[in-house]
């Protein structure tokens, strides 16, 4: 596993160098690049992954996510920047892929595959009152902080019987979220209105993948997805919640896989 910094982003590769397709990884809001390691280590080829504006061990800040779109694409000319390329989104890493076709649909002539995990396309809730309080007291805090009392409260992103070891390392991630980021990104998150970009991946091999009990992008969301890409496969998972690298990473390997 190599580590380097591109710019203000921690991004790590592993796998064969050798390979002629890179997977690149993208993680959720509130999460950091190892959500994907039982992924990436199940994946052929070779693997990029990274940390978000503001998460895990990436510099403090924010971004739109048409900004985080701009990061892909550097990631990208920096990181793969020959050959084919399989992008795999969770969460906000989806909606930055959706970003991306937005921006530069050119870059997807050598894009093999698609995988939009737990995502949406758009008309996400705005915060609620409480969330805004919270938001004013965490944007004065570098880093969000308290990983362990805000465990419990993530349990609900997950669906049945999850490991309690990947709830805690959740609860990890988003404490490791800096203020800033978490604040900003949530704003963005309602204003993300991508569905005409699905349009770009309409001859890419896409697959939509979905937890069927996901309070945080719900099932209707995926169901947009799929009417959008009618080509696309559409995985719904019973009893699963929005944390599907984790949750279901074997079965989500192998779809990721299979676009390699």
């Amino acid at each position: 596993m190599a580590p380097l910094v591109l710019g203000r982003l921690n991004v790590v590769t592993s796998g064969d160098p050798a390979s002629d397709v890179t997977a690149v990884l993208l993680h959720g809001w509130t999460m950091d690049l190892t959500t994907w390691d039982r992924v990436a280590a199940a994946l052929p080829g070779r693997v990029v992954r990274y940390d978000v504006r503001g998460h895990g061990r990436s510099a403090e800040g924010t971004g739109t996510i048409a900004e985080l779109a701009d990061d892909l694409a550097a990631v990208l000319d920096e990181c793969a920047p020959t050959g084919r390329v399989v992008l795999a989104g969770h969460s906000l890493g989806g909606m930055t892929v959706m970003a991306l076709a937005e921006q530069r649909p050119e870059l997807f002539s050598r894009v093999s595959g698609v995988a939009l995990i737990a995502t949406s396309c758009g008309d996400l809730p705005p915060p609620r009152a409480v969330e805004r309080l919270a938001g004013r007291w965490l944007l004065k805090r570098p880093k969000v902080g308290f990983g362990r009392v805000i465990a419990p409260g993530l349990r609900v992103t997950f669906g049945r019987r999850p490991r309690w070891a990947d709830v805690r390392a959740a609860a990890a991630m988003a404490g490791n979220t800096s203020g800033e980021a978490f604040v900003g990104i949530r704003e963005e998150l309602t204003l993300h209105q991508r569905r005409e970009a699905l349009s770009v991946l309409s001859d890419v091999p896409t697959v939509v993948m979905a937890g069927a009990w996901d309070v945080l992008t719900p099932l209707r969301h995926s169901r947009v997805l799929a009417d959008s890409l009618p080509s696309a496969e559409f995985v719904i998972y019973p009893k699963t919640g929005h944390m599907l690298p984790l949750e279901r990473s074997q079965d989500v390997a192998r779809r990721i896989a299979a676009l390699m």
